[in-house]
């Protein structure tokens, strides 16, 4: 009798998941997106998503038990992540970071029980998991940013975290210098991808040479009322470079670019020759960098170096409408992002929260960057920033935050 309460216990989980499983195949059969209250249609979409993430979290949570139980070896499959990748119809790189994240798990007690209570995403755990494998103690500040900041800025502290927790950061930027590498292939639609992973700085050479292209592309496709999304300019602009087009290359070379790859770095770091403590350095949007290749940067004309060492600009008044090198330099520092608090573009346009028009002068502390698709909502819809400093909510006209419907003080 004892052994068959065991065996019950030991299939009950399957049993619930089972049920589970069947009790949601009947809500999918029956569910007509038309038949769905508007008023509702985003409260049943958030359901079937937190779901879905539960699944993730649980597949997670499970994929190094089934490595475990090595059916993998009885399917015919080369290693456990290639038999879960055929059940899941995935990948085997996705599969086997899946069980890479399940197996560092038992040393990660905050992350295993955020997995069962807060449904994270797949992008926060491939963020999460191999940081926390790193840096232990930072698992509570990390999934507490989680659910306060986007995913792309949860992967930048991530990395940081991460190049903060490595013991010799040049080795481990050597070992991605040594395994740079280009991957092409061509997807189910015959589509041409390509995949690129490199050094943070190869990265900033490689974007300082596809900006100022993909500037004039926009300005072009402007005036003649053709505007398409940036990333197809981008991948026009890399069209261009790989063709030598002599013509475009021309008509660029004369123009400055406005993009600046900016080189974060604290004074004390540059003279040591490492970074110590709270100090930084890195690309911002791109990575954390060795103090030593910081060094051999310097002279690269394409970064601009911004030393954290004392050089006020913020109350500096200039009579253009545009900012002033010093003024855009230290702005992109202070705030490398679009200011607005739901958005992680770091491909900005600077703003006047006053218009030039009616204060005649440009101020570092009345400037705000703004992506471009959020300038444009500014401009042309009357979107703003609520009032405050730094990054802050975004809102439309009728949004009683918006500064026009707030009383004056």
């Amino acid at each position: 009798m004892a052994v068959m309460e065991d065996h019950e216990r030991l299939r009950s989980p399957a049993l619930d998941v089972r049920l589970a499983e069947r009790l949601l195949a009947a809500v999918v059969d029956g569910l007509e997106p038309d038949a769905v209250a508007l008023c509702v249609a985003t409260d049943v979409w958030t359901s079937f998503d937190r779901i879905e993430r539960l699944a993730v979290n649980a597949k997670t949570l499970l994929a190094a038990r089934v490595e475990a139980a090595e059916v993998w070896k009885r399917a015919g499959a080369r290693s456990a992540a290639e038999h879960l990748a055929r059940l899941a119809g995935t990948s085997t790189h996705t599969a086997r970071r899946s069980l890479e994240h399940s197996k560092a798990l038992p040393g990660l007690a905050d992350v295993t029980a955020a997995l069962r209570a807060d449904a994270l995403s797949t992008g926060q755990i491939d963020a999460i998991v191999p940081a926390a494998t790193a840096d232990a103690s930072a698992q509570a500040r990390l999934l507490g940013l989680a659910h306060t900041t986007s995913v792309t800025e949860l992967k930048e502290e991530c990395l940081r975290t991460r190049a903060a927790a490595d013991p010799d950061r040049d080795a481990t930027h050597g070992r991605i210098r040594k395994n740079r590498r280009v991957h092409t292939y061509t997807d189910g639609e015959g589509a041409w991808n390509l995949h690129a992973r490199g050094t943070a700085e190869d990265g900033a050479r490689f974007e300082s040479a596809l900006e100022p292209i993909i500037d004039g592309l926009f300005t072009a496709a402007r005036a003649a009322g053709k505007p398409e999304p940036r990333a197809t300019y981008a991948f026009d602009a890399l069209m261009a470079l790989t063709d030598r087009d002599t013509e475009l290359s021309a008509r660029h070379a004369s123009r400055k670019p406005r993009y600046l790859a900016l080189l974060h770095l604290s004074f004390e770091a540059l003279v040591r020759g490492a970074i110590a403590g709270e100090e930084t350095c890195e690309i911002p949007g791109l990575g954390p960098i060795p103090v030593r290749v910081a060094r051999e940067l310097l002279g690269d004309a394409i970064l601009k170096l911004v030393i954290t060492r004392g050089v006020d600009v913020a109350h500096v008044v200039h009579l253009g409408r545009g900012p002033t090198a010093a003024q855009r330099v230290a702005l992109l520092w202070s705030k490398p992002k679009c200011a607005n608090e739901a958005c992680s573009s770091t491909f900005v346009q600077i703003d006047h929260r006053v218009p030039w028009a009616v204060t005649r002068h440009t101020r570092l502390d009345e400037l705000d960057p703004l992506c471009p698709h959020d300038h444009k909502l500014k401009t042309n819809e009357n979107w703003s920033l609520i009032s405050g400093k730094g990054r802050r909510a975004f809102v439309g006209p009728d949004d009683p935050r918006h500064p026009r419907n707030r009383p004056p003080p």
